[in-house]
């Protein structure tokens, strides 16, 4: 019974790790030559058109509520059926960190798709996480990068 058990969790471990670690896989990191403070009441101020779930200056951490909206059509599995529907939703994840003389910030959208796949298991009906909108990621990362240069940082590369 322990050996079946410990398979599964060895089994299942690199998939873990390989969920954990997609789901930081297509961020935007720009870099700037500016105070922490400068950028992080930037970024704050950028993200007010968002509704904002959770502020932690201490971390450099800015999160937003989910939003739902009608995604791109995306087939799935061997066969590229249709899923059952194409509702999506996505929030966004901002990290600014201090860095020896710049301050680094992430812009990440983090997307997900309602019901993609198939079979009758309680499986089929959930979220699955999907690629992030670059276009979204690219917007915000602009208009803080227009923001911040207005402020007199620099772009550091």
């Amino acid at each position: 019974m322990l050996e079946k058990r410990l398979l599964h969790i060895v089994l299942a471990l690199p998939l873990f790790l390989l969920t954990a670690c997609g789901s930081l896989i297509g961020g935007r990191t720009s870099q700037f030559v500016c105070s922490y403070d400068t950028v992080w009441e930037t970024a704050v101020d950028t993200m007010k058109s968002y509704s904002i779930t959770s502020l932690d200056k201490d971390n450099g951490a800015i999160e937003t509520a989910w939003i739902e909206m009608d995604g791109k059509k995306r087939p799935y599995g061997i066969f590229r059926r249709e899923g059952f529907g194409n509702l999506e939703r996505a929030r966004m994840a901002i990290a600014v960190k201090k860095i020896n003389d710049v301050t680094s910030i992430n812009v990440l959208e983090i997307r997900q798709r309602w019901h993609a796949r198939g079979g009758a298991s309680s499986q089929a009906a959930k979220w699955w996480p999907v690629e992030p909108s670059e276009e979204v990621m690219e917007e915000v990362t602009d208009n803080l990068t227009v923001r911040l240069k207005e402020k007199g940082c620099e772009v550091s590369l």
